[in-house]
């Protein structure tokens, strides 16, 4: 397991959606700039609020051309109950495979419970790492506000 470095491709996931349909990232956020996250769970009071703020700011994300994923280890009730509980319109999978996404990202895993930690990725629109914020526990995660200035910072660069 290693960490993802900038400028490294991001691997290929599929994460499962409520009602069996599936998203292969970072495929499914191709031609745009992605932000990807891995919650602990429906449990953790710190992932609702990053998950509510992704979701305040899908908007103005939007317009910046950021599509946003989450996924969990929670089961598909469970991620039903949070998409529906929050208002969540950007895709939220459920019952990931812990050691999996972590063989393939680095991403820290709790074994009791077990679940991924908190661990964020901005991708480029080739699906390459842009930044990687990797948390071994309860804090430490993405924030809209900072991805937005981020994406607008690397496209005023780009152009320039």
């Amino acid at each position: 397991m290693s960490l993802l470095q900038p400028g490294e491709q991001f691997p290929a996931l599929t994460l499962s959606l409520p009602g069996g349909e599936t998203l292969r990232v970072p495929d499914a956020l191709a031609g745009d700039f992605g932000v990807v996250l891995f919650y602990r769970g429906s449990w953790c009071p710190y992932c609702k609020s990053q998950l509510r703020a992704f979701q305040r700011s899908l908007g103005k994300l939007a317009e910046l051309g950021v599509k946003v994923v989450a996924v969990s280890v929670d089961d598909e009730a469970t991620t039903k109950q949070t998409i529906a509980e929050h208002g969540l319109e950007f895709p939220v999978g459920h019952s990931a495979d812990a050691a999996a996404f972590a063989e393939a990202t680095g991403a820290f895993v709790n074994d009791d419970p077990r679940h991924l930690q908190s661990t964020g990725f901005v991708l480029d629109p080739e699906g390459k790492v842009v930044v990687s914020v990797y948390s071994s526990g309860a804090i430490g995660r993405l924030v809209p506000e900072d991805v937005a200035g981020l994406v607008r910072y690397l496209r005023d660069h780009r152009a320039a």
